[in-house]
């Protein structure tokens, strides 16, 4: 049986490419953490998302620890996200290490159900600026967890190399456009939906979906074109 472990956060990303694993695996489980993120709601959208959509088996991780190690404006409450890169270069919404620990914690997981894939909706073409969602650091981690675990998984990116307009035409390839819409929490301030509209990730989605809407054909060609 061709099994895959989709990394589930609930956003637009992570439910976009569960969407797309439902339709190409014969089983399909979603893990979601809980690292002390800044809202709470984000696991009962993924919760609720994948009951919705008939996951196979959807996992919550109790991964608190992180919150203590990383400070971030995803992890505290008292600091605000910026639009702002940091000194390092980086936005203050970056947690470091959280995508170490995910890719880490669900490849275990796959290993102990038997199976091959692991899905994270992670993004080098059009992303905030975090260096775990570069193509390089997840061949990086497939390698380390190869070799750590002595068994065949492949860490799948589906998102890889699109843009936002990309990844909505993608939902809408599958008829769940307006699904995405209205249902995934991928809001740095906690909105459902079409979010706050002011934080970079809802700027980022909003930008996507007017490019979507304005030439639907043509990204649509462009998905199935990739797809082949």
């Amino acid at each position: 049986m061709n099994k895959a472990v989709v990394v589930f956060s609930g956003g637009q990303d992570s439910t976009t490419c569960l969407i797309e694993a439902l339709e190409k695996y014969d089983e399909v489980h979603a893990i979601t953490f809980d690292y002390g993120q800044r809202h709470k709601l984000e696991i009962e959208v993924a919760q609720s998302i994948a009951q919705e959509l008939g996951v196979k088996a959807h996992k919550v991780l109790d991964v608190s620890l992180l919150n203590e190690l990383a400070i971030s404006s995803l992890t505290r409450d008292d600091i605000p996200v910026s639009h702002e890169l940091q000194s390092n270069g980086l936005p203050n919404s970056f947690v470091p290490g959280r995508n170490i620990l995910f890719l880490t914690l669900a490849g275990i997981y796959a290993y102990q159900i038997g199976a091959a894939s692991v899905i994270t909706g992670v993004c080098e073409t059009d992303f905030s600026g975090y260096p775990d969602c570069r193509d390089s650091f997840v061949k990086a981690m497939q390698s380390a967890l190869q070799q750590g675990m002595e068994y065949d998984l492949s860490l799948v990116t589906p998102l890889m190399w699109l843009d936002k307009a990309q990844t909505w035409a993608m939902a809408d390839k599958y008829g769940k456009l307006e699904y995405v819409k209205e249902k995934t929490l991928t809001c740095y301030n906690g909105v459902v939906g079409t979010g706050c509209g002011d934080c970079p990730s809802c700027k980022l989605r909003a930008d996507g979906l007017a490019s979507y809407e304005h030439n639907k054909a043509t990204y649509l060609n462009e998905i199935v074109g990739l797809a082949k």
